[in-house]
């Protein structure tokens, strides 16, 4: 077996029992821990993507228990590219919170691991049971990031976001005993061969625990009517965690690609193409409901939480084309979008400490110190959000439209993708106008001069996140030929549930 498929669990795993041993030690000693180990799964998810990129897909049997007795890790080609996203990003969110808001309580780079750990082990694993277990880590550590810190506002919305996660991860539970109970195995890969041969007499039992896991995955993916508790839980929370939390909703997005085209897909006789008509309306709704919402913010950290929205349901537009193609272009929409809005949730801080008691209220207030500088950098990151030329938001929305040519829903999709965009250009717009041109010495409505709030200037160390996570976007334009010919590649192999199959089983296996 080849070891590196269990490394990105073991790496944040043990960080954060270190951290945990660690926690009465200064912050420089755990900042330091946790930098290095963020830095070494940059490393680690490099190697583990060379290693699976000509195709081969690892599995990894803890104990050498065989598949479907034990528990196993897959890494192929969409396993790693998630891997990958997700060490990006969470190294620049650490970096950017090493500024002070991992002092607001001792165990902040502890979760931070925790969270990493669940959100890897969601990507690798091969078996639903163990799913539903990182989905849980992760969602633990999630709750107390989310309240780090403290204060009403975040309280409150921390508690709709608990209760909500919670009652998700029941009815996840209870579909998954279903499986089980039915079938008489959890390992994805045994699942796709026992489903085609699921009896009449079971098969409502088999769709209905299909179709409560949907309701789950679309839970965490946040898609309509599931969505309510993004935007307070993300507007409300610290910068660094928000940014972080960019990711979790493309885990209810991968875990439909996954299970939808692994287990219920084209082999699954009756039971095949299950999210058929559920999946594109629910996603074009949910594009259409985070627009009006974006719209209707009056907060700039709120604006860009419903950017989340949005963006989850044109990722899954695309998955829900079921293509070659449209999968390719969800695959690369994915980080683009991940990296944006978190790019946005850190700025939002920033202009936050220097709007005073403004905030960040969509109001004309105060003239902030290096207002044009903080302009130009939202202004940037309004273009990548918005999917304006030439940067990797466009390219990502044109491959969805182009891969969409020979849908039969090709006019919704069109319209609802391309009117999403005019609205997000309108709200972000009408917000840089608010903060960076309508602030004025004087107030002219009084004619009474508006104090100017005076506060550091910007440091490099607080702009590097911001400007990394932009840098990223801008690779993936100049790069973006290689990371669609790696999408398509992809997109190919998750279609290919005999290669993944016959590799967790054994050549013999036959769906």
């Amino acid at each position: 077996m080849n070891h590196i498929a269990i490394i990105p669990l073991l790496l944040p795993l043990f960080t954060g029992i270190c951290l945990l041993l660690l926690r009465e030690q200064r912050h420089y000693v755990k900042r330091a821990i946790a930098g290095i180990s963020s830095l070494a799964q940059i490393g680690v998810a490099f190697a583990l993507l060379q290693q699976v990129s000509n195709g081969d897909i690892l599995v990894y049997a803890l104990s050498n228990w065989p598949a479907p007795f034990g528990i196993t890790l897959v890494a192929d080609r969409l396993a790693a590219f998630m891997v990958l996203t997700t060490a990006l990003l969470a190294v620049f969110a650490l970096m950017y919170a090493m500024r002070g808001t991992d002092r607001n309580g001792r165990q902040f780079h502890i979760l931070f691991q925790l969270q990493l750990f669940g959100l890897n082990g969601a990507f690798l694993t091969g078996d639903l049971f163990n799913l539903f277990v990182f989905f849980e880590v992760l969602l633990l550590a999630s709750y107390s990031l989310l309240l780090h810190g403290g204060g009403r506002k975040r309280i409150r919305s921390g508690l709709h976001f608990v209760v909500i996660n919670v009652v998700g991860s029941a009815l996840f539970l209870f579909g998954v005993g279903t499986l089980y109970g039915v079938l008489g195995t959890l390992n994805m890969a045994d699942l796709a061969l026992e489903v085609a041969k699921v009896p009449a007499a079971d098969m409502g039992l088999v769709k209905a625990a299909a179709l409560l896991l949907f309701v789950v995955f679309a839970l965490k993916a946040a898609l309509l009517p599931l969505y309510l508790w993004l935007p307070t839980a993300y507007s409300q929370t610290s910068a660094p965690a928000a940014a972080l939390f960019a990711i979790m909703t493309k885990v209810g997005a991968y875990s439909i690609l996954r299970v939808y085209t692994l287990i219920f897909g084209n082999q699954a006789g009756p039971l095949s193409s299950l999210l058929d008509p559920w999946l594109l309306p629910m996603a074009l709704a949910t594009i259409a409901i985070g627009s009006f919402g974006l719209l209707g913010s009056k907060r700039l950290r709120q604006q860009v939480a419903y950017l989340v929205v949005i963006s989850a349901g044109t990722l899954l537009t695309g998955f829900s084309l079921e293509s070659t193609t449209g999968i390719a272009a969800g695959l690369y929409y994915l980080p683009h979008t991940t990296f944006a809005t978190a790019a946005l949730f850190l700025l939002a801080d920033l202009i936050v400490q220097r709007r005073g008691q403004m905030e960040d209220r969509l109001e004309a207030g105060y003239v902030i110190t290096q207002q044009k500088f903080l302009g130009g950098v939202f202004f940037a990151l309004a273009i990548l959000a918005a999917g304006l030329p030439p940067l990797s938001g466009f390219l990502g929305k044109f491959m969805l439209l182009r891969a969409a040519l020979d849908h039969a829903a090709l006019p919704y999709i069109m319209g609802f993708v391309l009117t999403s965009s005019l609205l997000t250009i309108i709200a972000l717009a009408r917000s840089g106008s608010l903060i960076f041109f309508e602030a004025n010495a004087v107030d002219k409505s009084t004619n009474t001069s508006v104090k100017q709030v005076e506060p550091e200037p910007l440091q490099t160390r607080e702009l590097l996140p911001v400007f990394a996570l932009l840098g990223l976007c801008i690779l993936m334009t100049f790069k973006a030929g290689s990371i669609n010919a790696y999408c398509l590649a992809t997109a190919q192999q998750v279609l290919d549930t005999q290669a993944y199959i016959s590799a967790v089983l054994g050549h013999g296996a036959q769906p």
